[in-house]
Parts: C-alpha cells; sequence; structure tokens
C-alpha cells in the first residue's frame, strides 16, 4: 500500500510516499481502506520529535491520527462491523498511522460514519471531537450557564469546542483574529476577543473552565480568568504529574514531570483553581455520541483545504502556519 512516511524525528524531515506492506489484523481488529484522513497539531509534533517523552515509535513511521473508510476486513472475534461499512475513527496512540491506504485498527476504536457527512468531512471530526467531548465532558463536565473561555476558536479544535460547549448550553468567549471573526460568529461564540489587539486576561473574570489549545504565556494568563474552584484543560501545555500518575507513566516519568510543571503547580495554587493536561483517548462509543449531534445537525465540521495524499508535506506546512480556519484534511482514495 501507499503511505506517507519519515524515516526520523526532525523539523525539516520531508514526509516520503512509500510502498508499506498491508496491515495484519487481530481478532478484534477491522481493516479498513482509508478515504480521507486529517490533521492535527499533535502530527506536526509526532514529526518534531516533540513528543517522544510520551510516544515512542519505530522508523519508518506513517503519520496521521484520525481516517474515514471503509472496512474490507474483519477480525475472526468482531461483531459489530462487517465489510462495506463506512466508518469513521482514531487509533490507539502504538497504532497511529492514517496517511495510507489501509489501516488496522481495533474495533472499540472506530464507529460508523455520520451518514450526511462525505468521507473528508467524516475524516475531520475524531480527535477534535473526542479530544473536546473528553475535556467538557469528562474533565470539565460543563453545564448550562457557565462560562468558558475557548483559545484560538477559529483552529481545527476551537470550531468544534464552539460548537460542542453551546450544544451544552455554555457562555463562550473565545480568542480569535479579523479573519475569523465571522466564523467563530456563525458558530456561536458569545463573546469574541481579538487576540492582535485585546488582551483577553484584561476582559475577562470569573470564569468556570478554560480549553487551551496554545499553551504557554496564554495558559499562564488564563488562570487569572477564573473564579475559584474553576478549572482549566490544555492539550497544549506541560503535562504535570497528577498527568503522570494517571497515565501510569512510571516513578521517574512522573517525577520529571512534577518538576517541570511547578510553574503550573504554583499558578494552581494562588488562583484556587484545578489544571488538567489532556491526551485524549480513543472511543467508538463517543464517536457514536458524537455521530447522533451531527446527523441531527447540531455540530458540522469545518473544514479548510483538503489536500491529494502526495501533497502531504505542504498540508503540513499549512497547518503548522497557524492560518488554517478549521481542518487540513488529506484525500486519500
Amino acid at each position: 500500500m501507499k503511505a506517507m512516511i519519515i524515516e526520523k524525528y526532525g523539523e525539516n524531515v520531508p514526509l516520503v510516499m512509500s510502498e508499506q506492506p498491508l496491515p495484519t489484523i487481530g481478532e478484534h481488529d477491522v481493516l479498513v481502506e482509508i478515504h480521507a484522513a486529517s490533521l492535527n497539531p499533535i502530527d506536526f509534533k509526532i514529526k518534531e520529535g516533540k513528543m517522544k517523552f510520551l510516544l515512542n515509535y519505530r522508523f519508518p513511521l506513517i503519520l496521521g491520527n484520525d481516517f474515514s473508510g471503509v472496512v474490507v476486513k474483519v477480525g475472526a472475534r468482531v461483531n459489530t462491523f462487517k465489510p462495506g461499512d463506512e466508518v469513521y475513527g482514531r487509533p490507539r496512540k502504538n497504532r497511529i498511522g492514517t496517511l495510507a491506504e489501509f489501516i488496522a485498527v481495533h474495533e472499540e476504536d472506530v464507529w460508523q460514519k455520520p451518514k450526511n457527512l462525505t468521507f473528508e468531512e467524516a475524516a475531520s471530526i475524531p480527535l477534535i471531537g473526542l479530544t473536546t467531548y473528553q475535556a467538557f465532558v469528562e474533565i470539565l463536565n460543563l453545564q448550562k450557564g457557565q462560562k468558558i473561555l475557548i483559545h484560538a476558536g477559529s483552529g481545527g479544535v476551537g470550531t468544534f469546542a464552539i460548537q460542542l460547549a453551546k450544544l451544552l448550553g455554555a457562555f463562550v468567549a473565545t480568542t480569535a483574529s479579523e479573519k475569523g471573526y465571522e466564523l467563530v460568529k456563525s458558530l456561536g461564540a458569545d463573546l469574541i476577543i481579538n487576540y492582535k489587539k485585546e488582551n483577553f486576561e484584561e476582559m475577562l473574570s470569573g470564569y468556570d473552565a478554560v480549553f487551551d489549545t496554545l499553551g504557554g504565556e496564554a495558559l499562564e494568563k488564563s488562570f487569572r480568568i477564573l473564579k475559584p474552584g474553576g478549572q482549566i484543560v490544555s492539550i497544549s501545555g506541560m503535562p504535570n504529574g497528577r498527568f503522570g500518575k494517571e497515565a501510569k507513566l512510571g516513578w521517574m516519568k512522573t517525577t520529571i514531570l512534577s518538576i517541570a510543571s511547578r510553574k503550573i503547580k504554583a499558578l494552581e495554587k494562588k488562583s484556587k483553581t484545578r489544571y488538567h493536561f489532556l491526551f485524549m483517548k480513543p472511543s467508538g462509543e463517543q464517536l457514536r455520541v458524537l455521530k447522533e449531534f451531527i446527523e441531527g445537525g447540531l455540530i458540522k465540521p469545518i473544514i479548510d483545504k483538503v489536500y491529494h495524499l502526495k501533497d502531504a508535506g505542504q498540508a503540513f506546512n499549512y497547518l503548522e502556519s497557524g492560518r488554517a480556519k478549521g481542518k487540513v484534511v488529506i484525500r486519500i482514495k
């Protein structure tokens, strides 16, 4: 099968089209012919070696973390799916590789594709949808009337997060540039802060939650806007010792994370808030819930550009530029 691979980590390492063996499937796996995949910030972080502390891969490495396609073969103990089923999903962290013509994935990590979406649209959903759902429902328990700040509202994660937060009944503030203003407004954002001209930490206070997709200075300033007992979920900040324990990373890595995140812990204590680092887990059951939202017209995919597999390198560059409004998708079939 054709696949886009890297031979080593590095910022300037090229993606190379390569012939790779067809994946073999276990008894609980399905083999999917991939029609489309989408790119996410974790993809270029993996490519550049920034996730080595948490994820250890062998080379050659096929990149890509979510997909849509058609089941072509099922394992001996698979009962949920059959050949011909249209599915979408997010493979487990040790089984990534969606920038390819086929992938073997555990049946628990996929679900039936939303019927009202194209393969390209469906491929844009799994990673951002599961990430946001787990942040808002499992961690924050976001409730009607609560106030949340969503950073980078016009980005891939942000466009989904605004819609889910509004569906849950929250008041949504978001940061965006002038170019992203109309998009985030159309998705339901209640308050839009032009991050190029305005400082969100001076405009907001008494918030229940922050969904951080940026890390760094934006994350640190986010503690200032929370009320006591408020919470931050970050997908771009520093993993802390609590995450190390929950992820069972072992004593040494957990200790390293505890030391490296001391500044975050101090901000937590000072503001009487709670910080969570989220590393999303695959879930076919949660994809089922998202499918119902999408088919009910409650959430829609936002796609910026679609590239062909051979142009995946250009797609990576575009995503890293920070100009994308919505998702960047790779058409494979």
